[in-house]
């Protein structure tokens, strides 16, 4: 019924289906072709260790707080915000999961000595529980554990933490919609829970998801590059939300966490 009416939209806007049969050929190859590259490079370096230098140019910081922003590729096309007394440096790596992220998260931060980590992940996790659905719990608490592992890691370098809540989805391509489900931001919302439960003295919580979300929990249309990822005005606008944050958040001393983990 879909392709019917697919087909029927492209006649009354003059396209040919033999055009548009070559068109959606190309369309779907150039898909392919991006997904059988990502895959390949993963199975090079699965964690991404290549993305970023072991010795990066690095001034001396001074009395700014240092700040990575970490995770997948929300976090690793977040434009720097414009906080006076603030040094930004990003770490993000498109496509990771929280697995992979959880996994080099030592070898791409400790040589930064973080005053703060800011976290960002999960989507690329649960937008696989429509592919395995009899795993999604699975799924959901092995996310909820690597965010948690990621805490104690950046704790243990003596940084405070800024977990951003997971950001919400958009509307859905047709293409993309067989491998789709609402219950991928029914567990976004699950994992949200989760983040708020971390809570606590060291830990502070930066609701991303609602800074953005529309009444519908959604990515609105204006905010979004596509279904997943946000353009420059969403990042406008989180920014915006983010620097209000930081602006009000109050954080221990550095050497205050190294004591209370024992470092």
């Amino acid at each position: 019924m879909k392709l019917v009416k697919v087909s029927s939209l492209l006649m009354c806007f003059g396209i040919p289906l033999a055009g548009a049969s070559v068109a959606l050929n190309i369309f779907l190859y150039g898909h392919l072709k991006k997904y059988y590259i990502e895959l390949n490079q993963v199975r090079l370096d699965p964690l991404g260790l290549s993305y970023y230098t072991q010795k990066p140019n690095l001034k001396d910081k001074g009395d700014n707080q240092r700040v990575i922003i970490f995770g997948d590729s929300r976090a690793a096309d977040w434009p720097t915000p414009n906080i006076p007394g603030y040094e930004f440096i990003n770490r993000g790596v498109g496509g990771q999961t929280s697995a992979q992220t959880s996994q080099r998260f030592k070898f791409h931060l400790a040589h930064l000595e973080p005053d703060i980590v800011v976290i960002q992940v999960g989507v690329n996790d649960l937008k696989a529980i429509p592919l395995m659905p009899e795993e999604r719990n699975v799924i959901i608490d092995l996310c909820r554990s690597n965010i948690r592992q990621m805490v104690e890691d950046a704790q243990a370098l003596g940084a405070n933490v800024i977990v951003s809540t997971i950001l919400p989805v958009g509307e859905v391509p047709f293409v993309r919609q067989s491998v789709w489900s609402d219950d991928i931001a029914q567990a976004i919302y699950e994992v949200n829970g989760y983040i708020d439960s971390l809570q606590s003295d060291q830990v502070v919580v930066f609701d991303g998801f609602s800074a953005i979300a529309d009444e519908q929990g959604l990515l609105p249309e204006d905010y979004r590059a596509d279904e997943l990822h946000l353009n420059a005005q969403g990042y406008d606008v989180l920014n915006q939300a983010f620097v209000e944050f930081v602006s009000t958040a109050e954080f221990p001393e550095n050497t205050e966490i190294a004591n209370a983990d024992g470092i």
